[in-house]
């Protein structure tokens, strides 16, 4: 999801298991006791529907498969020159996946018609039924400005500091450094309504983390390599990380988010991927992501967005000596 940290700070590699599945089919990644929060909704319950890509809907399935079938379990161990099967071979399935999901939950499902006729000139409301009035909206404009502004500035350090390091990580993704106008307008008005009602709209998005982002990507031989001399080249040059999450334990999302602060008291996000764990959250799995943080999509659906992301997530070796980098949060942040 765009270099956002709203997604992965709500999701978190597990064994593969060793069942083939139909061409289009999806099998689960077995189920981990320390997930949390919203996940908990896509594990099955005894007397619910089977869920699609569930153990159980692939196990039926392969059940029904007449003896020989190229996707039978039995034809596949007599095949021991079978091509290796990894992230990026499963790629066209977990795409055809996704179609037949949205052939499934149209998105007209989880739209809902906004009314603005009633809503007087210079004011703004978000498709979610957000608003700013006029004053807001005004002070909200303004302030995103100066921020796009110092994006400028922080973009030239994170290029020299992807030129510079020795273990190839990269920039990628550079068109999404800056997060989206109506959604940084949706947080603010957010805050306004229920977080932060006697915070300045500068106060609220000062304390946005994402506001610019960027995400570095290497090889897992490079990762934790490059993901330490990319914080010291930082840390050096007066940036302040104040936060790091290593998700590559999670079931849901892989790769490692940290905050930082310039100087001057602009936060940004850096985010660090592997070219697998990249490529499964900026295209495989960022549809799914939208859904879910959409209020309107149904609990039904979020089983399945959630058994889809696990799936994905599977298949993402983790680069080596990953564990040892921490998470970490500055007390007074």
């Amino acid at each position: 999801m765009p270099g956002s940290a709203d997604r992965p700070g709500r999701s978190h590699p597990p064994d593969q298991p060793d069942a083939s599945e139909m061409p289009g089919q999806l099998r689960t990644a077995p189920e981990r006791s320390d997930e949390a929060g919203p996940a908990d909704a896509a594990r099955g319950r005894p007397g619910d529907e089977r869920v699609p890509w569930s153990r159980a809907d692939l196990q039926q399935r392969l059940d029904r498969l007449p003896p020989g079938h190229p996707s039978s379990p039995d034809h596949r161990l007599d095949e021991p020159d079978a091509p290796k099967r990894d992230y990026w071979s499963e790629v066209p399935r977990f795409l055809q996946a996704w179609v037949d999901h949205v052939r499934k939950w149209p998105t007209e499902r989880v739209a809902v018609a906004v009314d603005r006729s009633r809503d007087p000139a210079g004011s703004w409301r978000g498709d979610g039924g957000q608003y700013l009035d006029p004053e807001q909206h005004a002070q909200a404009d303004d302030e995103i400005a100066m921020m796009q502004r110092n994006e400028v500035a922080i973009t030239e350090q994170m290029g020299e500091a992807g030129r510079e390091n020795g273990y190839g990580g990269h920039l990628v993704g550079l068109e999404f450094r800056l997060k989206g106008e109506d959604r940084l307008k949706e947080k603010v008005a957010d805050h306004v309504e229920t977080g932060a009602p006697d915070a300045t709209i500068q106060e609220i998005l000062l304390d946005i983390p994402d506001v610019i982002r960027y995400t570095f990507c290497t090889t897992r031989d490079n990762y934790t390599s490059a993901y330490n001399d990319i914080k010291e080249w930082l840390e050096a040059r007066g940036c302040d990380m104040y936060y790091a999450q290593n998700h590559w334990s999670s079931t849901q999302y892989k790769g490692i988010n940290t905050r930082w602060i310039t100087s001057d008291g602009q936060r940004f996000e850096v985010q660090f991927h592997t070219p697998e764990s990249f490529n499964a959250k900026q295209v495989i799995t960022h549809p799914a992501y939208e859904r879910l943080r959409n209020a309107l999509t149904t609990d039904g659906e979020r089983r399945e967005l959630f058994a889809f992301q696990r799936e994905v997530s599977s298949w993402i070796v983790a680069p080596e000596r990953v564990a040892d980098i921490p998470n970490y949060r500055k007390e007074d942040s």
